[in-house]
């Protein structure tokens, strides 16, 4: 797959806020309903790390397969290149903070 470049929205939420963005990282709030989803994908060259203010999220991961489930105040971080989903974890709406960094954005959609 190609890697896309655009800060543009990839896939649908309740919220999204972007908290911070300066070159080479960039802090996004979102929340997710009880149905919603992260699809699966990787970044090139960037770090997602999760941070749960509300709710409860789970993240599946390849390569090696895993699965993280976390609360409020936990955190996960996934390093560049390993494919990811991230999922609400509960039955109401989840809301969490993605730190992006350090380096250039992608996104790079799986299927």
């Amino acid at each position: 797959m190609e890697a896309l470049k655009s800060g543009a929205p990839l896939y649908e939420v309740e919220r999204r806020a972007e908290h911070a963005a300066r070159p080479g990282f960039r802090i996004t709030e979102l929340q997710i309903s009880a149905t919603q989803k992260v699809p699966w994908h990787y970044h090139n060259n960037i770090q997602d790390t999760f941070y749960v203010l509300n709710g409860r999220l789970r993240i599946f991961l390849r390569e090696p397969k895993e699965e993280v489930e976390l609360g409020p105040g936990d955190t996960y971080s996934v390093p560049p290149r390993r494919p990811h989903l991230v999922t609400n974890g509960g039955r109401t709406s989840a809301t969490f903070l993605v730190l992006q960094g350090l380096g250039e954005y992608d996104f790079v959609p799986l299927t």
